[in-house]
């Protein structure tokens, strides 16, 4: 099959290195130096839905993915779809769940989906007087899209006003942050959930544990990743009942009901205490880093249920075998805050050549002055398998051992959760 992926980051290099390990031809737009190692790579710009159009029309495939988010919030699958391809990825009404939280916590409460209480709010005033209403300190959400980085898991209630301030007042996160969600701050461990839908059916891939923090133990500003595992234990089968009973089946259902129907990957972010799982956020695409260790795991094919489901025949059933796997993200000094590129990067080649091992590209380029520098915040994602998670974290670290990226940082506690209740 000739499938085109739009996106250049790790996301679309797991995506293309899966597509490419089941034996089908693929294209990424724009695609990386690092993507190019795997697929061929069409340069353009993702805001450029004219060239989108054109280059599928040049390559005629049987399958369009459509990888981040901005793309899919600015309608690029409609686009896609309307000329007569077929597109897994969702339209920009659906993929509204994640271009505003304010509204996606008021489709959970139409649709009695369980969440936690939270208060819209789109001036200081207004902010400073419902954080008063809470408890404790809560949760402070820019609404927009803020490539990961725009909530602040408050510890105080002067950290928490000044995460209103910054969006508010200091625009640290510009339109994005123009309205804000304030939210009860939910206890228990997180899981991500992705959800593969034509609709109306569904079927769920291993679920997996993100890192958000920037620093081991949790510490430190959030990111937009920097690590991850699955299957994650915490979402155990009664876990995964309940959200496909109270979570998946209203969301898809409240979905067709509003006239927007989710065809794509829907990521769901939970939070799980004593067996029960509440949702903190949706997303409207395969979340990165998360996707890489699923898809490097994954222990059964994925591209006929993206293709069955872009045309709107998915079969239904259950959660897709896979076997453990994680990631470690190695991140640009500076990160999450700003970052210089074209810091030397080193040991790529002595890294995949480890078995059971693979490095997905997210902010990096090459050249044959340089060789491989860095380009991004969120560098590579070393990411690998084993027959237990344990042995799959052990084989990601050896990896790291093997690379460096000058300045670079990464967390050395990538799954320790998991293999404390192991």
């Amino acid at each position: 099959m000739r499938i085109v992926i739009f996106g250049g980051g790790g996301r679309e290099h797991a995506l293309a290195w899966r597509c490419v390990s089941e034996g089908h031809e693929v294209h990424v737009a724009p695609g990386s130096d690092g993507i190019a190692s795997d697929a061929t790579c069409h340069p353009l710009a993702l805001s450029d839905h004219a060239a989108a159009v054109a280059l599928c029309h040049r390559i005629a495939p049987a399958l369009v993915i459509v990888g981040p988010e901005q793309p899919l919030v600015d309608g690029l699958a409609d686009r896609l779809r309307a000329a007569g391809l077929a597109v897994f990825g969702p339209s920009a009404a659906a993929a509204e769940l994640e271009g505003s939280k304010a509204v996606a916590k008021a489709f959970m409460a139409r649709h009695h989906i369980p969440t936690a209480r939270y208060v819209r709010v789109d001036s200081l005033g207004a902010g400073l007087e419902a954080l008063a209403s809470f408890a404790g300190p809560p949760v402070v959400k820019a609404s927009g899209l803020a490539a990961g980085k725009g909530v602040t898991v408050a510890e105080s209630f002067a950290e928490a006003e000044l995460a209103l301030r910054s969006c508010l007042e200091g625009q640290v996160f510009g339109a994005a942050g123009d309205t804000v969600v304030l939210e009860e701050r939910l206890q228990g461990e997180e899981a991500s959930l992705f959800v593969i839908s034509d609709g109306e059916r569904w079927l769920c891939l291993p679920p997996a544990q993100d890192h958000k923090r920037l620093r081991d133990g949790d510490h430190g500003p959030n990111t937009g990743g920097m690590g991850a595992y699955s299957p994650a234990p915490v979402c155990d089968a009664g876990v995964l009942a309940q959200v496909e009973l109270e979570v998946i089946a209203p969301t898809l259902a409240g979905l067709r009901a509003e006239g927007r129907p989710f065809v794509g990957a829907l990521f769901i972010g939970l939070m799980i205490e004593q067996g029960r799982a509440r949702v903190i956020e949706y997303n409207c695409r395969f979340g990165d880093p998360e996707i890489q260790p699923v898809l490097f795991g994954l222990q059964a094919p994925i591209v006929p249920h993206l293709h069955a489901a872009a045309r709107g025949d998915l079969a239904a059933g259950g959660v897709l075998p896979g076997m453990p796997a994680a990631t470690v993200v190695i991140a640009a000094a500076g990160y999450p805050g700003k970052t210089v590129s074209g810091a030397a990067i080193r040991g790529l080649a002595a890294a995949a050549a480890l078995p059971d091992l693979k490095v997905f590209h997210a902010g990096t380029r090459h050249s044959a002055d340089e060789g491989w520098v860095t380009a991004g915040g969120r560098v590579i994602g070393v990411c690998a398998r084993g027959p237990d998670l344990r042995a799959a974290i052990a084989r990601a670290y050896e990896g790291c051992a093997l690379i460096e990226v000058v300045g670079g940082q990464h967390r050395r506690d990538i799954g320790a959760r998991a293999l404390a209740l192991a």
